[in-house]
């Protein structure tokens, strides 16, 4: 598929920053063209674009910021992740998949895992020495109380980096 779309729901500053200076510090720098993100679906046909431009914003206008919360480390195989606790994000993802049933990619049937990348495609060596030290850093944001996801964001996939399409921030009161 050429340029797919892909949805992510953008993470509060505070955890943005720790999140991105880490990648920073891990993650391959030849491969590191994005910011700190929750993927929740990979890839939406360019013909989807309109009914995505409609779904998102209705869904952002209904609904409240989902929570979540940082749960520890994640192990990717060839990389490392914060793992995290967020069942309101995967029920609006549920929303989501349901709408758009018969039009997502094999990838996307799947329920995702929320977490952040923070390192990927290196030696499974290399992830397991960050796997182990990341627990002490960690710890103080395991502690904190719930965070809420404040947007989703559109991109257009561009080869390698992505380019953003859309923000829709949670701005409603319903609860999922």
């Amino acid at each position: 598929m050429s340029q797919p779309f892909i949805l992510t729901a953008a993470l509060p500053p505070d955890l943005a920053g720790f999140a991105e200076g880490l990648r920073r510090a891990h993650f391959p720098p030849e491969r590191n063209f994005l910011h700190a993100h929750v993927t929740l679906f990979h890839a939406f046909a360019p013909s989807l674009l309109e009914e995505l431009c409609e779904v998102l914003p209705r869904f952002a206008r209904e609904f409240a910021a989902p929570e979540g919360a940082v749960k520890g480390v994640m192990d990717l195989g060839k990389g490392t992740a914060i793992a995290l606790e967020a069942p309101q994000l995967l029920t609006l993802r549920a929303m989501i998949a349901a709408h758009f049933h018969g039009s997502l990619t094999a990838q996307d049937l799947h329920e995702p895992r929320p977490h952040i990348t923070i390192q990927n495609k290196v030696t499974k060596d290399e992830a397991r020495a960050l796997q182990a030290s990341l627990p002490p850093l960690l710890a103080p944001w395991i502690a904190k109380p719930p965070f809420r996801f404040p947007a989703l964001e559109l991109w257009r996939y561009c080869g390698g980096p992505w380019e953003p399409f859309k923000t829709c921030a949670f701005r409603g009161r319903g609860r999922l």
